[in-house]
Formats: structure tokens, C-alpha cells, sequence
């Protein structure tokens, strides 16, 4: 039997590239197994059932490497436990994963693949992290913009002629501890 696994990160981000790919490969839309969760942790629940449900011959069907791990030991730790069910698995993004039995490759590839993925992850973190540093050597720190510099003016416009914090959290779009702090900032 051909089953198939998607997963994205989050709850508000779309299956339905992967349902699409995995339909146009002959995965039975009843056979997926689907997930929105972070695929750095190792522990999913439909990713585990999957595994427990497998029976020797079955043939997983991923659309990317990354739709089931996010590091090199889970991925490999992953197909192990679903070689060890006797079933395959394929992915139809990475074509050099494919653990059935007419590809000696397979194990080899699958841990120089991996381990490249693994890198390209920790570079990203890595030029972020010196970015970051970079930034605030320079004085500046992430995050979103202050709305308080755009409205402080008009806040304590506001404020000295009589208007209550309700009111010009309302009239700013403020919230009402923005509006606060900027009252109290001018009475300091």
C-alpha cells in the first residue's frame, strides 16, 4: 500500500500543495497522514501512528525531505524505524530518496543529503544570529517599529485638554498602556 505524509509548521499554513503532489504521485487521499507541527520535534502524533500502522511492502510518499525531519539524526532515525517495518519510503522533491530495494545508494545519499540540509539550516541560523549582532553594534534591535515616537505629540495633545485614556486609546488606535506610558513619559 502507498501511503503519504504532509506536514507544515503551523495551524494556519496550507496542506494543500502537498495533498496535490502527493495525488498526482497515486497517494489515495485516505492514506495521508497529515500534520501542523513543527518538524523539529521528533515525537508527532500522525508521523508515529503512521510508522505503527505500517505493514511490510508499504511505500511512504513524502513531497520533500524536509515535510518529515528538520535534522540529519531524526531523518535518519525516522527511516530506520520505518525500514524496520520492512516498508519504503520516497520522496518526490529529493528523487535520490527512495529506500526500496532496487537502489544501493539509498543509505549512503540519505546521510550526505541530510547532512546538507542540516548545514544549509544551521548557516541560515548562523548569518541571522550575525545580523542580529551586527545590527545592534550599530544601535538598532529587531523587532516591530514604535508606534509611540509617531503619537506621542498628539497623545499629550490630547491628554492636556481633557481627553481620558479610553478615548484617545480609541481615537490613536493606541492601546490603552501605550496611551499611559506616553502620558507618563510627559509628566516625568
Amino acid at each position: 500500500m502507498i501511503v503519504g505524509y504532509a506536514r507544515v509548521s503551523t495551524a494556519d499554513q496550507s496542506l494543500d500543495r502537498q495533498l496535490d503532489l502527493l495525488a498526482s504521485a497515486g497517494v489515495d487521499s485516505r492514506s495521508v497522514y497529515k500534520e501542523k507541527m513543527t518538524g523539529t520535534k521528533r515525537h508527532r502524533p500522525e508521523l508515529d501512528r503512521m510508522i505503527s500502522e505500517l505493514k511490510p511492502g508499504d511505500e511512504v510518499v513524502i513531497t520533500d525531505l524536509t515535510r518529515i525531519s528538520r535534522s540529519t539524526k531524526d531523518l535518519l532515525d525516522i527511516v530506520e524505524s520505518i525500514t524496520e517495518k520492512q516498508a519504503s519510503i520516497r520522496s518526490l522533491k529529493d528523487t535520490w530518496l527512495n529506500t526500496g530495494p532496487d537502489n544501493p545508494y539509498t543509505h549512503f545519499l540519505l546521510i550526505v543529503m541530510s547532512g546538507l540540509s542540516q548545514l544549509e539550516r544551521d548557516l541560515v541560523s548562523q548569518r541571522t544570529r550575525e545580523g542580529l549582532r551586527a545590527a545592534k553594534a550599530r544601535g538598532r534591535c529587531g523587532g516591530r517599529p514604535s508606534k509611540t515616537n509617531n503619537y506621542t505629540d498628539t497623545v499629550q495633545k490630547l491628554y492636556q485638554t481633557g481627553a481620558k485614556i479610553n478615548e484617545i486609546a480609541r481615537m490613536t488606535g493606541l492601546s490603552r498602556s501605550t496611551v499611559n506610558r506616553i502620558v507618563k513619559q510627559s509628566d516625568s
